[in-house]
């Protein structure tokens, strides 16, 4: 009797340094190189990464998202992005678990959550509009979104 072929099973992981080619690539295709001029690349440009997750399939990457080390107003934050997820698993969930991954992460840090996003899509999530936030540079302030104990005040900086 022959054996059912076995799929491997979808998992979030902690993103390893094997898995950087794949994220680029994945970021990549999901937002071009124009991201390269916004203002959230240019935080994460001086920010250090506090944690990424990835999506697998097997040995596939599916997705990825980091959340790296923010201030705000001096105050210890982090801000979570970018998420890309590969265009054939789009409306899958994954995005979804790879946030969830991310505000574990923060809740076990005991820290808020910033993000440029859209409020429909983070709004589940528990993010809200933080219109007291700045930005090193030129953001749509209903896109700047905050997930935390308190609404922030201030500045954001990045922490190395």
């Amino acid at each position: 009797m022959l054996d059912a072929p076995t799929t491997p099973a979808l998992r979030i992981d902690a993103e390893t340094p094997a898995d950087a080619p794949a994220i680029e690539a994945l970021v990549l295709a999901a937002f071009g190189p124009g991201r390269f001029a916004k203002t959230a690349e240019r935080l994460r440009e001086r920010a250090a990464v506090v944690a990424g997750f990835v999506a697998r399939d097997g040995e596939r990457l599916l997705g990825s998202v980091r959340l790296w080390s923010i201030a705000i107003d001096g105050r210890p934050a982090l801000f979570l992005g970018p998420i890309a997820v590969a265009a054939d698993n789009r409306k899958a969930g994954l995005g979804a678990e790879l946030v969830q991954a991310c505000l574990g992460r923060a809740a076990e840090a005991g820290l808020g959550v910033l993000l440029v996003g859209d409020a429909p899509y983070f709004g589940r999530f528990g993010f809200t509009a933080a219109p007291e936030v700045r930005l090193p540079g030129p953001v749509d302030p209903r896109r700047l979104l905050w997930r935390g104990d308190r609404q922030p005040v201030g500045a954001v900086t990045a922490r190395s």
